[in-house]
């Protein structure tokens, strides 16, 4: 049985690809702070109380996987704050930068013993991270973060290329969830059927792409 390890999974994104894994046989281990109803009835194990910003939280997560195979990890927590030029708060664009770029990288590199050849990492990212597609401006902490986080896992791509494990960085659109206040253009159910076939379509040769959930391939 294939076995998926989904960050910030009680919810949004994160709990619908669980959901979908589930749904296809895998054995789905959910992550997150603080589990739901929802993910508790989906997930095969909840390990759950997980900071990832934090190091004791990791080794945490580390002993609990201790031994297991890891076929896709899919690091897909993240936070979304706002600032605006003239008043910008950079503990906020700090904490953006703990969250969404150093953690998928702490967390990919504790785990990198549970990964064998085959195996693949989905990095849910933003095409706000993009520079290139940058011309509205502001979200200065997660434009910033996410473009670390795409920097990130293109580095990982070239350096676990060798050892057989594909990575991507993976936008999944403007999507209904609590982080932008359910106000965006498509549903979780959406994003993830999108999401899942740029993962099934993920090898070798594509590793390091940045991709929109629906096939677009995104600029830098």
């Amino acid at each position: 049985m294939k076995h998926v390890v989904v960050t910030g999974a009680n919810r949004g994104i994160g709990l619908e690809l669980a959901r979908h894994y589930q749904a296809e046989g895998w054995r789905v281990t959910g992550v997150c702070r603080e589990t739901s109803p929802d993910l508790d009835g989906i997930a095969t194990i909840v390990i759950d109380g997980i900071d990832v910003t934090s190091k004791e939280s990791i080794d945490r997560l580390v002993a609990a996987l201790e031994g297991q195979t890891i076929d896709l990890l899919i690091n897909n927590a993240g936070i979304l704050l706002d600032e605006t030029l003239g008043s910008i708060d950079f503990d906020s664009l700090r904490l953006q930068m703990e969250v969404n770029a150093f953690a998928p990288l702490r967390i990919s590199e504790a785990l990198l013993s549970n990964f064998q050849a085959g195996s693949k990492i989905a990095n849910i990212t933003s095409r706000m991270g993009s520079i290139a597609d940058n011309d509205s401006g502001g979200r200065y902490g997660y434009r910033a973060s996410k473009a670390a986080f795409n920097a990130l896992g293109r580095s990982m791509a070239i350096d676990l290329k060798e050892r057989g494990i594909a990575v991507a960085q993976l936008h999944p659109g403007y999507v209904k969830t609590r982080m932008v206040n359910f106000g965006g253009l498509i549903s979780p159910q959406e994003a993830v059927a999108g999401l899942v076939k740029r993962i099934d379509d993920l090898n070798l040769a594509n590793s390091g792409s940045f991709w929109h959930s629906n096939g677009e391939e995104l600029p830098w």
